[in-house]
């Protein structure tokens, strides 16, 4: 009888444990099949939001001011000129003065003008070539005034194209030959103005536009575009910051003055300008092998081989590393642009809208889209409002001011592509 019963206690406990046991294990086997099904749910979601993701590069413009046309410098060195037309074209449109097309050869052929003397005044210990600088623009336009493109477009009849080559070679050839003179006549500026008649055509002394007349003074005016509200920023230890000082490159041929700021500084002023309204007219270095035209991308890769496909690491810029370029010439103002915009790719990283001058090429039609690490990299300087400038205090310079005065904050300079 004892036996028996401790018999049924056992088969009492044995079915316990077996239920209590595949209980667990139901259990179990139903959460190890909801996590299968959770995993499989997020890897499905995964993949979704994969192929939401735009393939390679791609932008969003959370920023930008108004611009005209993308147009082409052609086969010329006059990025700068087109770059500043285009920036000050902007400008209009932000004061309200509404939409113009300026001729940009127009001030070209009186910087050329302007580069002649400085040669034969210094017997050709200077630099002419096509080049010159963002403020040379301002300083042609406040000295001769401006026109637009309808009036003035220095193209030769029939040709619809500028080619300046052959021109820029018969100039340089012009002046050589006249410092080499002992002394020289009044002359050779009427004649050296007869040459850019010649290859630009000669420019009106007035002109009509949109029903009035005006001379290129007058027009100007009539805009009410202050060329003394811009100033040259740029970014370089050897140098003080917080001062201004003639930056040591070939193309200020004018010996115009740049404000130097932090890079942190300069960034700061770009993305403030553009936050506000204004537009900065961009001079550095495109030589890069991050920068490509047809793609519309300018990168620095951390590790030196660019991915135009797909956004990659990029270099960490500090103040030291742009100032070891700038001194071993890796980094040269070898091109002007119009920057109007901020974007950012797919990942959330900040690049700069930039409006070129090599016509409606690539893949974004005439822009292209540069990297915050670029910027940090590459900016030679900027010309930008001074109100755009943060926490900097620039004082007018007077209508006749000397010109170190002005070039302090106009900086009177020249030369680039």
């Amino acid at each position: 009888m004892c036996t028996n019963f401790r018999y049924l206690l056992l088969i009492a406990a044995l079915f316990c444990f077996s239920t209590i046991t595949n209980s667990s294990f139901a259990q179990e086997s139903e959460t190890a099949e909801k996590q299968e099904e959770s995993n499989a749910a997020k890897a499905v979601a995964a993949e979704e939001e994969e192929e939401e993701l735009p393939r390679g590069y791609a932008f969003e413009i959370v920023n930008s001011v108004k611009a005209t046309d993308v147009k082409s410098q052609d086969s010329t060195g006059t990025c700068w000129c087109f770059a500043t037309a285009s920036f000050m074209e902007s400008e209009l449109i932000r004061m309200n003065k509404g939409q113009h097309n300026i001729s940009e050869m127009f001030i070209v052929r009186n910087i050329y003008k302007e580069k002649a003397r400085n040669y034969v005044h210094r017997s050709g210990k200077a630099n002419f070539s096509e080049g010159a600088l963002a403020h040379d623009f301002m300083n042609a336009v406040r000295r001769y005034g401006m026109m637009p493109e309808e009036a003035y477009n220095g193209l030769d009849e029939g040709a619809d194209r500028h080619d300046h080559g052959e021109m820029s070679a018969v100039l340089k050839g012009f002046l050589d030959s006249l410092v080499a003179q002992r002394t020289l006549s009044k002359k050779w500026e009427p004649a050296f103005s007869s040459v850019l008649d010649v290859y630009l055509g000669a420019a009106p002394e007035s002109f009509e536009y949109r029903g009035a007349e005006f001379t290129p003074q007058e027009f100007s005016n009539s805009l009410g575009f202050d060329t003394r509200d811009y100033i040259n920023v740029t970014s370089f230890i050897h140098h003080p910051f917080g001062e201004s000082f003639v930056l040591e490159i070939p193309d200020n041929f004018s010996n115009g003055s740049f404000y130097n700021v932090p890079i942190d500084d300069l960034v700061a002023t770009i993305d403030n300008a553009i936050e506000n309204g204004y537009s900065v007219a961009w001079d550095g270095d495109v030589s890069e092998r991050g920068f490509d035209r047809n793609s519309g991308i300018a990168i620095m890769p951390a590790n030196g081989r660019p991915n135009f496909r797909e956004p990659s690491e990029e270099i960490e810029v500090t103040q030291e590393s742009r100032q070891a370029t700038f001194e071993e010439h890796s980094t040269t103002d070898d091109h002007l642009m119009h920057l109007t915009g901020i974007a950012k790719d797919k990942l959330g990283n900040k690049y700069y809208l930039i409006k070129n001058s090599w016509g409606e090429v690539g893949k974004h039609e005439g822009y292209l889209y540069m990297s915050e690490a670029y910027v940090r990299a590459k900016t030679m300087a900027i010309l930008v409002h001074k109100d755009a400038l943060v926490d900097v205090e620039v004082s007018r310079p007077a209508e006749e001011a000397t010109a170190d005065e002005s070039s302090s904050l106009n900086g009177n300079s020249s030369n680039n592509d």
